[in-house]
């Protein structure tokens, strides 16, 4: 499905006893007319231009967890249909780097992260002073969303201004998500995202 830059393609020789750094692997795919598919355009999701409470970076790009549920991660992306986008949110252990939440909505609002939140919960029953680190957009500094945290006694984590790599595995994530399944695809509804996401998620 023209997934695999040089790196992966190295890899999978590798892994077949075949010999092959990544620039010879990149001889080979120019030679054979194999490339990777192009990102689409970038969109953005974050909304930090508000006056809501931000907490401070606890996380601190410590994504090397030693257990289960000390630390969560989320963010929110964007697929587009012919009917138009739709968001999701996801929230990752960052022990196992597996989604333990998700929520797919056509607007992105608080309750699309609430959603995926409430889930994570429901699947994991996190013991409280489990990290919940975000980036600080509108959805997350809600009052609503840091109540629900603070019922669960999870604490809250965000990225700096401007700083996705303060977020990186679940940017990662989403990388993986698109150039493995949505971007070679246009979708004609929404219901086709939901079915492809859930099939990647879960399956």
């Amino acid at each position: 499905k023209r997934t695999y830059g040089t790196r992966r393609m190295a890899d999978a020789l590798k892994k077949h006893d075949i010999p092959c750094g990544r620039y010879r692997a990149g001889t080979l795919m120019k030679l054979a007319n194999v490339s990777v598919r192009r990102l689409r355009k970038f969109r953005v999701t974050t909304d930090s231009k508000h006056n809501l409470p931000v907490a401070p970076n606890l996380l601190n790009r410590n994504f090397n967890v030693k257990s289960p549920n000390k630390a969560w991660a989320s963010d929110i992306t964007y697929i587009w249909t012919t009917e138009g986008w739709l968001y999701l949110s996801v929230i990752l252990d960052l022990y196992s780097r597996r989604v333990v939440g998700w929520a797919l909505n056509n607007r992105i609002n608080k309750q699309l992260v609430e959603d995926a939140l409430r889930i994570a919960i429901w699947h994991r029953r996190p013991k409280p002073g489990t990290i919940f680190h975000s980036d600080r957009g509108s959805q997350y500094c809600s009052l609503d969303f840091q109540k629900l945290l603070k019922g669960q006694k999870l604490i809250s984590s965000m990225s700096r201004k401007g700083d996705c790599w303060d977020n990186a595995v679940v940017e990662r994530f989403f990388r993986s998500l698109k150039t493995e399944r949505t971007n070679h695809r246009l979708y004609r509804t929404r219901d086709e995202v939901k079915q492809d996401v859930i099939d990647y998620i879960e399956m």
